[in-house]
């Protein structure tokens, strides 16, 4: 069996991630879900990309992991790809489930439409949230009403840094050498299809194993065994 460590998307915690991570450890694989820097219970919002980053280098160098299978969801690819530049001795694989993947010297606001930044909420703390009305319809579109709500109670203020820090990597996710995955839910719609996850930012991987499953960008709340299951095919060698 193998080793997982779950990076959760903007707004989230690990915690959202655990129903996921409970049906892979029930299959027999270790699985963590840590919660990154800047998301943590009384965390400042000023928290950049490289203090997230350098939050999962710490939590694998602290554990002592090797050989893990090291999965980012939506932000959360911004992530890992930092985590793999800095420790790939670390890492077995990488996987990408609707994540963002950034070449050096590119952030999160490069990658999605430039209006999309005025569409969030910003905070006197330097905190963005995202409006209900574009969870319900882009993000969690496969939900009923109730359980989108319920979703949308749980997320917390994100760290605007983290989506304007620019990655910053001696090598690029397509000239790595680890091998990657890039799991693809068919009805996400958070990026409009010219940003879309796949094919657009996925094609900077180089070569990679893709695995398409039905789902929003939400499945940690909307169907967790799917999810558990694509990420256990994402990660077989």
């Amino acid at each position: 069996m193998s080793t997982y460590v779950l990076v959760h998307a903007a707004w989230h915690t690990g915690t959202e991630l655990e129903p996921v991570a409970a049906l892979m450890r029930a299959a027999g694989h270790q699985v963590f879900t840590p919660t990154l820097a800047g998301n943590r219970p009384g965390d400042v919002k000023t928290t950049g990309l490289e203090e997230q980053v350098r939050s999962i280098v710490d939590f694998l160098t602290d554990t002592d992991l090797n050989d893990v299978i090291l999965l980012g969801h939506s932000s959360g690819g911004m992530v890992i790809t930092g985590v793999a530049d800095r420790v790939p001795h670390r890492i077995r694989r990488l996987v990408y489930c609707n994540a963002f993947v950034a070449n050096n010297g590119e952030a999160i606001t490069d990658l999605v439409p430039p209006y999309y930044p005025g569409l969030l909420t910003k905070g006197d703390d330097g905190s963005i949230a995202l409006p209900f009305p574009i969870w319900r319809e882009a993000y969690i579109n496969d939900a009923d009403f109730e359980t989108a709500q319920r979703a949308y109670d749980r997320l917390n203020p994100q760290p605007f840094k983290t989506f304007t820090d620019k990655a910053v990597l001696r090598t690029n996710p397509a000239e790595m050498t680890l091998p990657k995955s890039f799991i693809n839910c068919t009805e996400d719609m958070a990026l409009p299809h010219g940003f879309a996850f796949h094919p657009v930012l996925s094609a900077k991987l180089g070569l990679f194993r893709l695995v398409q499953i039905p789902g929003s960008h939400e499945l940690c709340f909307t169907n967790p065994a799917r999810l558990a299951q694509a990420i256990v095919e994402a990660g077989r060698d």
